[in-house]
């Protein structure tokens, strides 16, 4: 898979999203009314360099990393316990190797929130493995946005 057609499959996969896009990496949100939704989080983003961390070098020419916040049930099943909140490097102290290409990992920085990310994912691995935490992570900002129109 290549970042564009990930950025397809996201805009032609889910309903009301707002995109935001800065120095060529994207933010995805729940958003019905197509704003940026107030202190909302994106339930995933797309990262094509350096910017937010160095750890997966993404500078590297081709280079992006999707970034998906799961539950933690969700987490559990697939990565165990979650790493330890990051030290004063910002940078979550793991013996992954967050610049590996088509593996589920950790996000290095948000690992401890249930985040995880995937440096250039495979078809394979996006359809079996990325596709349905995809569709988690919207359902649940769907879900919050709901419950936040209720209060």
């Amino acid at each position: 898979m290549d970042e564009t057609s990930i950025l397809q499959f996201l805009k032609d996969t889910f309903q009301d999203i707002h995109i935001v896009t800065s120095n060529g990496n994207h933010f995805f949100f729940y958003s019905p009314d197509g704003t940026l939704p107030e202190r909302a989080m994106p339930f995933a983003t797309l990262v094509t360099n350096d910017d937010y961390d160095k750890v997966s070098l993404l500078n590297r020419p081709g280079v992006f990393r999707l970034n998906i916040g799961i539950s933690k049930t969700t987490y559990h099943s697939l990565l165990g316990q979650p790493p330890v909140p990051p030290g004063s490097d910002d940078v979550t102290t793991t013996e992954h190797d967050f610049t590996a290409f088509d593996q589920l990992l950790p996000h290095p920085i948000y690992g401890h929130l249930f985040w995880v990310c995937i440096l250039n994912p495979s078809p394979t691995t996006f359809d079996q493995t990325i596709k349905p935490l995809l569709i988690e992570a919207y359902e649940t900002a769907l879900n919050k946005q709901k419950k936040r129109e209720m209060l």
